[in-house]
């Protein structure tokens, strides 16, 4: 192994450490109270060093966010391979985002706001990050494909709204929180947008 790679592999183990003793942190002590030079301290590492990796400290978030999208495009993926129709695999997946959302109550309001970040690099790099609109894009393309879903929206714009419907949701809950759980809510949400708000009157017979 030559000399640059050894380095770039310190460079990914020391990364990964910053990593995961933050995100323990973020979850033992709140990420508000969380600092970088607690983070640095536990991590055994200069706070300069902490901010050669992570410029800020929200950007640990957006690497969570990131394993996250990840794992919830492998589950889609599958499940399209395996034939579940498209519409059963975006409920699994809004389940399953909820679900971790839930458990990871503390972290998610940070995360959303990283996204309407005032900064556009920051907000562009958040959404960048968490590409839910191309995980529920990846999921409606076959239907899109077969003349299911509205002619006069892309699906593009069928899928932000979605995405930033599910972000404004969970945001309300993880804040406030209702007498409803968060995948109770959530399906609430996707209804209303697939289905529409408006009662519709039988079919005369």
């Amino acid at each position: 192994m030559d000399l640059s790679s050894l380095r770039e592999r310190q460079k990914e183990r020391r990364r990964a450490r910053i990593y995961s003793v933050a995100i323990e942190l973020f979850k033992r002590s709140g990420f508000q109270t969380t600092t970088a030079t607690d983070i640095a301290r536990a991590s055994n590492v200069s706070r300069g060093t902490f901010f050669n990796y992570y410029p800020y400290k929200e950007a640990v978030l957006l690497d969570y966010g990131s394993e996250v999208m990840d794992r919830l495009r492998d589950h889609a993926e599958q499940r399209l391979l395996d034939g579940v129709p498209p519409l059963s695999v975006l409920y699994e997946v809004w389940d399953l985002l909820a679900e971790e959302n839930s458990r990871e109550r503390d972290l998610f309001p940070p995360l959303a706001y990283e996204v309407m970040n005032p900064n556009p690099e920051r907000a562009r790099t958040a959404y960048q990050a968490l590409p839910l609109s191309k995980v529920i894009e990846l999921i409606l393309r076959p239907l899109h494909q077969s003349g299911q879903m509205r002619p006069d929206l892309s699906l593009q714009r069928i899928s932000n709204l979605i995405a930033d419907t599910y972000l404004m949701v969970a945001l309300r809950w993880s804040a406030y929180g209702t007498e409803r759980t968060l995948q109770e809510e959530m399906r609430l949400a996707l209804n209303l947008l697939l289905e529409g708000a408006l009662k519709r009157d039988p079919p005369r017979s």
